[in-house]
């Protein structure tokens, strides 16, 4: 059921926060269900994400690492029981050293909710004791959207301190931020240290529908869909970029709700056809989710289109549905 069952967390500063989470599925026909879960040591508090799981759900138990009230070498066993589908229990061994002469103030970066296009910025104070030469000399992440500016503010004769600026940059895409930041350091028995950075980057508008089904069209013929954009400020439209096949009137009075009226025109070729409609705002590049826009090009001659009962064909039929409209509720 579980991916793995070990964990070493290495390595890590006083006062961060460090955490590890097993995940695990129900690999069984019969729903499963977790009755318990215990660790050896104090040093490692775990909690489960989800405690009842139907056939083929995950959950997680989440190791939580407690750097603030120890120091030192640590090791857990963390034991997980179940009392269904069958009675059994699951161990998890987890480990690290927490470092006495590396202090993080907070112990994380949490970037919190950031809005899309906005970007967020955070500082962390780092503190080193008992070397005068200790040095931060680069900050890695495999997440390209950080930046990092690292400041030295103190160096004594016993301790050195840093101050650490970490931005989100705008263009990052909307989702959850759960990574880690690794300091480069010169100090060989232990030349990195992690930094968890979590958070969330949330859609600056609300875009009703993100995709638009037009079903099939004949050669040349054209819909228009109603697009509806909530903002949590004013904001205007300035372009639309769909290609040649996509046409709209712009709103001109900067609105929290703008309504666009979007024209697809169909091509010449039959088959389908997929859209890509980017809306861009004053809100910033990325604020605006793409739309996707599809249909089905078909030929009038060919005989899916052929008149049925009545002398009225499929197409005529189909496009009588179709400029319906979306309408906007």
């Amino acid at each position: 059921m579980f991916a793995d069952t070990n964990h070493d967390f290495g390595m890590v500063a006083r006062g961060s926060k460090v955490q590890y989470r097993f995940k695990f599925k129900n690999i069984y026909e019969e729903a499963a269900h977790v009755s318990n879960v215990r660790s050896s040591c104090s040093c490692t508090t775990p909690e489960v994400t989800k405690t009842d799981l139907k056939t083929w759900e995950t959950s997680e138990v989440v190791a939580n690492f407690n750097t603030n009230a120890f120091t030192g070498p640590h090791t857990a066993t963390i034991t997980v029981t179940f009392d269904k589908p069958f009675a059994g229990e699951v161990q998890l061994h987890v480990g690290g050293n927490i470092r006495t002469d590396v202090m993080l103030q907070p112990g994380q970066v949490e970037l919190g909710s950031v809005d899309a296009g906005q970007g967020s910025e955070k500082k962390i104070a780092l503190t080193h004791s008992g070397r005068s030469d200790w040095t931060i000399s680069d900050v890695r992440s495999a997440n390209t959207n950080f930046e990092v500016e690292v400041n030295e503010t103190q160096r004594t004769a016993s301790s050195v301190g840093y101050e650490l600026i970490v931005r989100l940059k705008p263009t990052a895409p909307v989702g959850y931020i759960d990574d880690q930041l690794f300091l480069v350091t010169n100090d060989s028995a232990a030349p990195q240290i992690p930094i968890e950075v979590e958070g969330q980057v949330v859609a600056a508008v609300d875009v009703r529908p993100q995709s638009l089904s037009l079903g099939a069209l004949s050669p040349g013929q054209t819909v228009t869909k109603n697009i509806v954009i909530i903002s949590k400020r004013p904001f205007k439209v300035l372009d639309v970029e769909g290609g040649e096949n996509v046409s709209c009137k712009l709103p001109a009075e900067s609105r929290e709700r703008q309504i666009i009226p979007l024209t697809f025109t169909a091509g010449t070729e039959p088959g389908r056809m997929t859209k890509k409609i980017r809306i861009k705002t004053d809100l910033g590049d990325n604020a605006v989710p793409d739309i996707t826009c599809q249909a089905t090009i078909v030929d009038p001659q060919s005989p899916a289109t052929a008149s049925g009962p009545g002398g009225t064909s499929t197409a005529n039929r189909d496009r009588g549905s179709i400029t319906a409209g979306f309408h906007d509720k």
